[in-house]
């Protein structure tokens, strides 16, 4: 595809140059259009990003976090995070926060509802972060769970290479991410590479 000559046509028509933030969004669109074109990945265009977690992420969420420390009492407990055996504090899908510590309980309903809750949240906060870049819902889906587990969405090299058109750099940056205070776990190299796969997939 000329570039070159899809600018300078869009340059005569609107009669100006391009602000860089214009170059960039046009790029990313001629991007996704070359991907298209080449079956690599499913297009979808930035007007229909998905907005909401698929059912594949969810499972994918849920297959990782679990729904540990089940009580006798049918009770669901909070415990410690793995690396520090402390704070931060996480119960039912691995919800996190000032209103989780020691000794907070849950019924399996109040888990699933926090989950849901949870998730609109953290999907938001991709839609944002990936500015309008076209994304598969598979994409998606492995973003969610990857920011939902790292909080790291806004500020990591893989949003950005996404972001770029990078596909295949996006999917091995995930693996980076498999350190909790500098130790290597088996369980988030698990995680990053399901999400790895996810991310590269057709679905």
């Amino acid at each position: 595809m000329q570039r070159k000559a899809i600018f300078d046509t869009v340059r005569q028509m609107i009669g100006r140059g391009f602000s860089q933030s214009e170059v960039d969004t046009l790029n990313r669109a001629i991007d996704a259009a070359e991907n298209c074109d080449q079956d690599s990945v499913p297009c979808v265009p930035s007007s229909r990003i998905p907005l909401r977690v698929s059912p594949v992420g969810i499972a994918l969420i849920k297959r990782f976090e679990g729904c540990a420390r089940l009580r006798p009492d049918g009770l669901i407990e909070a415990y410690p995070d793995p690396a520090t055996g402390s704070e931060p504090w996480t119960i039912g899908w691995g919800a996190t926060g000032p209103d989780i510590r020691k000794g907070t309980m849950w019924t399996q309903e109040e888990c699933d509802a926090r989950l849901e809750r949870d998730l609109v949240r953290y999907a938001d906060d991709v839609a944002r972060a990936i500015n309008g870049a076209p994304t598969s819902q598979a994409q998606f889906d492995a973003l969610v769970s990857f920011h939902y587990n790292t909080g790291a969405i806004a500020r990591a090299t893989l949003t950005r290479k996404h972001v770029a058109g990078d596909h295949a750099g996006a999917t091995a940056e995930f693996l980076r991410w498999n350190k909790a205070s500098g130790r290597v776990l088996k369980g988030l190299t698990r995680r990053r590479q399901a999400e790895a796969q996810l991310y590269a997939s057709t679905q």
